[in-house]
């Protein structure tokens, strides 16, 4: 898939994170010129990075993972909300973007995505506007997901008053999950009512989300099911679309979805496409869990050598030491995810009084005593090891857990280069 109506941004000096941004526009992409170091204290700190390098090796091993198992990949948006993002995801080799609402379609768009699985239902009628608005471009590829009569019928009442059509999947879901139908009889009425709007609905396949299920067994009972009503349905000639869609898999189970969905992407008779999102970015809390737990049962993902890596950081100031054993750092819940487990402090760095850039920073463990124990608004308490060579104007670099959550508290985040370098700004809409 090719990305179209794409419109280059450029860098904003009212953003947090940033350093002296010239009066003439700077394009994203062109940041390197201004020559920005981390180490060298060109951006104003906290700042949130991410390493080019760890981003790549990211994006490959993805890529190759759905290869491997011929299924497709269409990436959760919502968690980088960053269109420079999806790009470079959709030219690895993407079948298209996931994302939650029609604002995030939007902004995808607008970024120069022309396919996107919107992995939610399509709800009220500016949403649905917005979404009408789009698929004016004919090039424009669009689905949502469906599992009650009444939202297929006001969908079908707006989209043929639009004179639009709309493609659709079934949601299936399960007892005290999220969305989807639960029974076979409501399945049933949700069918028949999708075609009573041939005009402005069309059932292009079927998607779960998986994620809200915490057992293996119960993971792949409720994926055999799924794909049981889709051979089902295919046969029967219920789809609009050939190949019908088949999709699922957050970033916890998406070995497990791969392997119960891959014979039936191998038949061709369904498209499966998985939608995996954290993995761009990764992280040491609770997707390197995750992963650690789909490396330990996956031999695929075994087989594929150095699996996914923390590309996502955030860098602050140590602000003061009040007392013993005690840090202040100039970060705080306006900055980073808290919600999975407060960031781990991995690097730390003295920068020199010359403004040169002298050595890299050196590792230190968070186990060994660096613990970060409260946060505030702006604040972030550290314990600190017992005659720990630490001042104020070090720098710490902060390693998260859950991506998503730090993302979305950023409007510009850095790219940098193994030598702390600046290479690229990367905007966010959330």
């Amino acid at each position: 898939m090719k990305v179209t109506n794409y419109q280059s941004a450029t860098i904003d000096p009212n953003s947090k994170g940033l350093g002296n941004v010239p009066g003439a526009s700077v394009p994203l992409g062109d940041a390197g010129r201004l020559e920005w170091n981390l180490l060298a204290e060109d951006v104003s700190l906290p700042a949130a990075v991410l390493y080019a390098d760890r981003v790549e090796h990211n994006l490959k091993w993805m890529q190759e993972f759905v290869t491997r198992y011929g299924v497709k990949l269409a990436p959760h948006g919502k968690t980088t909300m960053a269109p420079q993002l999806f790009r470079r995801q959709i030219e690895t080799g993407a079948w298209g973007i996931t994302l939650a609402t029609a604002h995030q379609t939007r902004a995808a768009y607008r970024g120069g995505i022309s396919r996107v699985l919107m992995a939610n239902q399509l709800v009220g009628r500016r949403n649905m506007a917005i979404i009408a608005e789009l698929l004016s471009d004919a090039d424009f590829e669009f689905f949502c997901l469906v599992d009650s009569v009444e939202g297929v019928e006001q969908l079908g009442e707006f989209f043929r008053a639009a004179n639009r059509k709309l493609e659709v999947l079934l949601e299936l879901g399960v007892p005290r999950g999220r969305t989807g139908v639960r029974d076979a009889e409501t399945r049933r009425a949700v069918l028949e009512a999708i075609e009573r709007y041939p005009d402005s609905l069309k059932l292009a396949g079927v998607e779960i989300y998986e994620g809200v299920l915490k057992e293996e067994s119960e993971v792949r009972t409720f994926l055999r099911d799924a794909l049981n009503v889709t051979e089902e349905l295919a046969a029967a000639g219920r789809f609009s679309r050939s190949p019908a869609l088949l999709s699922g898999a957050g970033s916890a189970w998406y070995d497990i979805v791969a392997e119960e969905f891959a014979q039936a992407s191998k038949a061709g008779k369904i498209d499966v496409v998985l939608r995996p999102g954290c993995y761009l970015t990764h992280d040491v809390g609770v997707y390197k869990q995750a992963q650690s737990d789909i490396l330990t049962r996956n031999p695929v993902a075994r087989e594929m050598g150095v699996a996914l890596l923390p590309a996502l950081q955030l860098w602050a100031y140590v602000q003061s030491i009040p007392e013993p054993g005690r840090a202040i750092i100039g970060f705080g819940k306006r900055d980073a995810a808290f919600d999975a487990g407060f960031p781990e402090a991995s690097r730390h760095y003295r920068p020199a009084r010359d403004g040169e850039v002298h050595g890299k920073p050196r590792e230190i463990d968070a186990k060994e005593g660096w613990q970060v124990f409260q946060m505030m608004d702006q604040h972030a308490y550290l314990q600190i090891p017992a005659g720990a060579d630490i001042k104020v104007g070090d720098m710490i670099g902060f390693d998260i857990s859950h991506p998503c959550l730090t993302f979305d508290k950023w409007r510009q985040l850095l790219v940098l280069d193994d030598a702390y370098r600046v290479t690229e700004v990367i905007e966010t809409f959330f």
